[in-house]
């Protein structure tokens, strides 16, 4: 089955971390990737830029309403995921607590509906 795993954060603790220790959490992900990749387990993983580059869209009426920024104001945003293939949640369990930024925010996992018709990659 495959899971999102979701990483959140604080993006002023990340903001204030000085930069060697931002690269190492960064090269600890990309270790973590390529360990998951080694054990055929690996779809797809990627930090993502600050909330404040994003755009929110929304169709109502037909009408198409775009917002700059997060959906909502909370204390930690989405800052990346991995997209994995495990057996079970005790194994996606297993892979979240190896993700760094667990260490300094929160991990959500979710299970991946798989929804017939959409293309197979």
């Amino acid at each position: 089955m495959k899971y999102m795993l979701l990483v959140h954060h604080d993006e002023n603790v990340i903001n204030a971390l000085p930069e060697i220790e931002l690269q190492a959490l960064r090269a600890e992900s990309v270790q973590l990737a390529n360990d998951i990749n080694a054990e055929n387990k690996y779809i797809d993983a990627a930090p993502l830029y600050a909330a404040s580059t994003g755009t929110c869209v929304r169709v109502r009426g037909g009408e198409t309403f775009t917002t700059d920024g997060p959906f909502a104001e909370t204390r930690e945003q989405l800052g990346g995921y991995y997209l994995i293939n495990a057996e079970n949640l005790d194994e996606a369990l297993a892979f979240a607590r190896r993700i760094p930024g667990a260490r300094i925010g929160t991990v959500e996992i979710r299970p991946v509906m798989k929804l017939d018709g959409l293309p197979e990659k």
